[in-house]
């Protein structure tokens, strides 16, 4: 597996953390998910109706 940049810091990502670089990287990413600070957006011209 190629190493990646770490998406929170851009340092090189740590096989054990991947994708970050560290267990602290990974509770920042955590973190922001359960604050709600990302989001996964919808389509709504997709015209399923599900």
């Amino acid at each position: 597996m190629e190493s990646k940049n770490c998406p929170i810091c851009k340092n090189s990502s740590k096989k054990e953390y991947i994708p970050f670089c560290s267990k602290r990287c990974s509770q920042i990413d955590l973190n922001r998910w359960l604050g709600e600070k990302y989001h996964i957006g919808i389509n709504e011209e997709d015209g399923s109706n599900n």
